[in-house]
């Protein structure tokens, strides 16, 4: 008899737990579809939608519709849009494909513009034209361009190929050249090959020095190298120095020694020091014998 009485407990217990979780995930579901309504998607339920939630669907997707017509796309249904919507869509589509026709964009539809908008149109391209020309751009129509405007496009070609040739670029034509810019082309070029010669780089042509140059570059190489020796890297070349920079050599090489040997830091040579220096060193410690 008890046994029997806690069942029926349990059962009535998990039946009140089964009523008030179903209670609790109603709401859930419905504001899950109410929300995929919200955003048109496939797993919306109209059906299950309450009468607030219908108009507010409804609203949702007569903005979403506007806004589609209003960009041109293929979704548009201009026969729920209000007579001010068409109006609006039509406008803005209108000045989108101007907008696009004056930036030169294949969307660009001319048959949808006035007589005054293409001409304005025509006058943005020939700029594009003009500019694309004078930056030596592929795009560039040299048929199109008028007299003046032909002029002005060559004189920038000239002027690019003087820099060209100035930089020492590969795209340079020095038959373009007048003889003052040749003139010019070939200072830069000598000055350019110096450079290299004193910085030790391998761009470096010495025949083509002058001799107060090749004095200069000779002198900056001595010094690369002196600069070398003093670090005490393996392309020092020793036999390149004075004697007196050998001997400046010695003698710092020999402070480094002693600072070594006497702080007990670095390499310590000691067969390097005076009989003086080594009296001033510390007793060295009976295990480092």
């Amino acid at each position: 008899m008890k046994r029997s009485f806690l069942q029926c407990l349990w059962i009535l217990t998990a039946g009140l737990t089964l009523a008030h979780l179903q209670a609790f995930a109603q709401p859930s579901e419905q504001s899950r579809n109410f929300s995929n309504c919200m955003q048109a998607l496939s797993t919306c339920n109209s059906a299950l939608l309450t009468a607030p939630e219908a108009v507010a669907v409804a609203v949702a997707e007569h903005k979403r519709n506007y806004a589609d017509c209003r960009r041109g796309a293929a979704s548009c249904d201009h026969s729920k849009l209000t007579p001010a919507e068409e109006n609006a869509s039509a406008l803005a589509l209108h000045q989108q494909n101007f907008a696009d026709c004056m930036e030169g964009w294949g969307t660009c539809d001319h048959a949808r513009m006035t007589q005054q908008e293409i001409k304005e149109i025509a006058l943005a391209e020939r700029r594009r034209n003009v500019s694309a020309c004078i930056s030596g751009w592929s795009a560039c129509d040299l048929s199109k361009l008028t007299g003046p405007e032909a002029g002005s496009v060559a004189a920038a070609r000239r002027q690019r190929n003087v820099e060209d040739c100035m930089a020492g670029l590969d795209s340079c034509d020095p038959s373009s050249l007048t003889s003052r810019e040749a003139g010019l082309v070939t200072g830069s070029k000598n000055e350019r090959n110096l450079q290299n010669c004193v910085e030790g780089w391998s761009y470096c042509d010495q025949s083509k020095l002058t001799k107060p140059e090749a004095n200069r570059v000779a002198a900056a190489e001595h010094q690369r190298n002196l600069s070398k020796c003093k670090s005490g890297e393996e392309s020092c070349d020793y036999s390149q120095l004075t004697a007196l920079e050998n001997t400046d050599l010695a003698r710092t090489e020999h402070r480094r020694n002693y600072a070594a040997c006497l702080n007990g830091y670095g390499y310590c040579d000691r067969a390097q020091l005076t009989p003086a220096e080594l009296r001033s060193l510390p007793p060295v410690p009976a295990s480092d014998r």
